[in-house]
């Protein structure tokens, strides 16, 4: 064997596809693209969700609802909780910063307190929201509410 005479396995290489190129390449005519229509022609795009001709399912299916986009999401908080998280990661004050440094709040989290549950410790609160029956509750114990913005 010389080195003239390699070649490729058998069925190893094929021809390249030359479209449009005239009958005799075979791929003549319609270069291999079917018929008419916006398919065969250059820059064709499919439309996004276009599901040939069927009515799309964001047509089909009904609207319902709205996302208001003022809605304020808060972390949310029991005074029942409280004790429990004073206990466990010996915060000394319930502050944003407190509450993330012991990862129970992302950056971006505004915490509200609840009423639900009781509160036994005298504690100081500094928080973006408050409802009207843990603020009593919570002066009730001897400790402040703050509201910071």
């Amino acid at each position: 064997m010389k080195l003239h005479e390699l070649r490729p396995a058998k069925g190893a290489t094929q021809r390249e596809k030359r479209i449009g190129r005239g009958e005799a390449s075979g791929h003549g005519g319609t270069s291999t693209k079917g018929n008419k229509g916006g398919q065969s022609r250059a820059g064709y795009k499919r439309k996004m969700a276009h599901e040939g001709g069927q009515m799309p399912i964001q047509r089909r299916v009904p609207k319902r609802g709205f996302t208001n986009i003022h809605r304020i999401e808060y972390k949310v908080f029991n005074l029942g909780q409280v004790d429990q998280l004073l206990e466990k990661y010996g915060i000394k004050e319930f502050s944003f910063e407190n509450l993330y440094n012991s990862k129970l709040v992302s950056q971006n989290d505004k915490v509200k307190i609840l009423g639900n549950g009781e509160i036994k410790s005298k504690l100081a609160f500094k928080v973006n929201a408050v409802s009207q029956k843990a603020k009593e509750a919570i002066e009730a114990a001897g400790g402040t509410v703050e509201i910071v913005a």
